[in-house]
């Protein structure tokens, strides 16, 4: 599992995500509904851990266990490609679209984990490293792909292209 602050960080890569989804596909340009969605990808991002907690009771303990049906990928994939679907049509398709965002970056932060994610019917683990190690590549990694992302969207991927072309030439 990533460590928390990686989750946040992570959080707010798959808000910008979110919000540049939602702007070119939700109805277009900025407004409510990319905020909504922005703001719901920061809570979805820590979302499969705190729906775990018991917040009714006192002591605040797991009534799911850890990595069970709150770190289900297939209900948080289904979730994203619902609310993509319906963006522009249904008034909770973008804050539902970031929330599922900020659920599908938490799952994939935790899945180098040995622990794994329950991606379809069992864990499944890349392996690659332990708890809290590495997180700096976490996050470093969404947002490259937040940059990636918001860029096509917003710039038509002009910078990337640029980037690309000067990495290339070994101008940077």
């Amino acid at each position: 599992m990533a460590s928390s602050k990686a989750h946040h960080a992570t959080g707010w890569a798959a808000a910008v995500i979110a919000a540049a989804v939602i702007a070119k596909h939700g109805g277009g340009g900025w407004h409510w509904a990319s905020a909504a969605g922005f703001v719901m990808a920061l809570l979805g991002s820590t979302a499969p851990d705190w729906l775990e907690l018991a917040w009714w009771s006192k002591s605040r303990r797991l009534w799911i266990t850890h990595r069970t049906w709150t770190h289900w990928g297939i209900a948080w994939i289904g979730l994203l490609v619902w609310a993509y679907r319906a963006l522009g049509t249904h008034t909770l398709a973008a804050p539902a679209f970031g929330f599922a965002c900020g659920g599908v970056m938490h799952l994939l932060a935790d899945w180098p984990n040995p622990l794994g994610v329950p991606w379809i019917a069992g864990r499944h683990s890349l392996n690659w490293w332990n708890s809290g190690r590495c997180d700096l590549l976490i996050v470093a990694a969404s947002w490259l792909i937040a940059l990636v992302v918001s860029d096509d969207l917003w710039f038509h991927g002009q910078h990337s292209l640029e980037l690309i072309h000067h990495l290339r030439l070994g101008q940077v």
